[in-house]
């Protein structure tokens, strides 16, 4: 089993719970977190990650994961280690930098730069308060103006894994989700992992815009306004430059849900490092904890922290909505995953250790075979754009103080 697969299963088990959704009560946490791999055909990683993106690197007082898996990325190394003598598609190479320098100061040199980097080690989001949705008790569900539909409208602006995984299983639950790309940069997953696409991606409404149009920006602010939910995983400057006041918009709509997810957190410093689900599980702690159970360190999952936080802001999502309280929630890859293994070395200490010692003795075999299909159909790139701008149109029109109408 893979490490956490229970944590995902508690998630799994409230969501259903929640939405009385035989769909979503008939997953299981390990299909969840290991279906990518599996698909793709990957095998259990030791220091190199599962899609081979992201490599754990020695470095002075600790391990270091370095995430290259952009185009642009090695790019960026010459800056990184303050050199211009070095060979960036050379990964041996790149490694001797790496242990020739304190890891501390160089994790935080390259989340300046915009790299994904993460230490083994690292002290800041065991601090981390916020607690796992099902850690409550499900909220009790109360009238609203925007409850007078029992599906809600769900608006998925985020791309790759975690804020698509969440608006899929949304979708199992019965939510209406349409999906925003950009006509130009559409989500990365289309190409890189296509059978995974359709799967986490299916039964959504496609929507494509030219966010480079003031025309297309207003239709992005109608489709919002016209929405329960809304997923999105941008950075704070990336919302800005399409116009975007989250605080705004949740002021003038205060029963929206607005679920931002983010790599380590949507405030302060933190708010512009980048980071993706192999790099945020290192930071949570999973590879500290697997050297302190086998001795030697790993990736563990594929890009975990990704499918968990997934799964927890499907949970929230829904529950808010149900609740009628709206407002904006930040769910941070690293925190999530930090916050599973606690409520793992909590709950069941000896299980993890368990887990933990087979996953190290399978690295190199393929990931556990997971049956899970498709039941709807991946809308073609764009097909729904003119409908649902249609029915946006009705919500946000001129003059509107954006209010939800709700009908």
């Amino acid at each position: 089993m893979i490490p956490l697969a229970a944590q995902a299963q508690k998630m799994i088990h409230r969501l259903a719970q929640s939405t009385s959704s035989s769909a979503v009560a008939k997953l299981d946490g390990a299909t969840l977190l290991g279906e990518r791999a599996m698909l793709a055909h990957w095998v259990i990683p030791g220091r190199v990650s599962a899609g081979g993106g992201t490599r754990l690197f020695d470095a002075i007082g600790d391990t270091v994961a370095l995430n290259l898996a952009r185009p642009d990325d090695r790019a960026l190394l010459p800056a990184l280690f303050e050199t211009g003598e070095l060979d960036t598609h050379d990964d041996e190479a790149i490694g001797a930098c790496i242990r020739q320098r304190d890891a501390e100061t160089l994790v935080m040199r390259g989340r300046s730069l915009g790299l994904a980097i993460a230490m083994e080690h690292e002290s800041r989001v065991s601090s981390c308060r916020s607690s796992l949705p099902y850690e409550s008790s499900p909220p009790a569900a109360v009238p609203s103006a925007c409850a007078a539909h029992n599906r809600p409208r769900v608006l998925d602006l985020s791309a790759l894994w975690a804020g698509p995984l969440a608006a899929h299983l949304l979708w199992l639950a019965g939510a209406d989700v349409v999906k925003v790309e950009s006509r130009t940069r559409p989500d990365g997953m289309r190409n890189g992992a296509a059978e995974f696409y359709a799967l986490i991606n299916q039964g959504k409404a496609s929507v494509v815009l030219d966010f480079n149009d003031a025309s297309d920006r207003r239709s992005l602010l109608a489709l919002i306004a016209a929405s329960d939910i809304v997923i999105e995983a941008a950075r704070p400057r990336g919302l800005a430059q399409l116009g975007i006041d989250a605080p705004q918009i949740i002021a003038r709509a205060p029963r929206l849900v607005w679920v931002t997810i983010t790599a380590h957190g949507a405030q302060g410093e933190a708010a512009d490092w980048v980071g993706f689900g192999d790099d945020c599980g290192v930071a949570a702690g999973l590879s500290a904890a697997l050297r302190g159970v086998t001795g030697r360190t790993g990736f563990v999952g594929d890009a975990i922290a990704d499918p968990l936080t997934g799964i927890a802001a499907a949970l929230l999502a829904w529950d808010s909505w149900r609740s009628g309280e709206g407002g904006r929630f930040d769910l941070a890859l690293s925190q999530v995953a930090a916050q599973c293994l606690a409520r793992a070395q909590s709950e069941d200490p000896a299980g993890l250790a368990g887990a933990l010692t087979a996953w190290a003795a399978s690295v190199g075999r393929p990931f556990p075979a997971v049956q899970r299909r498709p039941i709807g159909a991946l809308a073609p790139f764009g097909a729904q754009t003119q409908a649902c701008l249609e029915r946006a149109a009705c919500v946000f029109g001129p003059g509107s103080h954006f209010s939800l109408q709700c009908g």
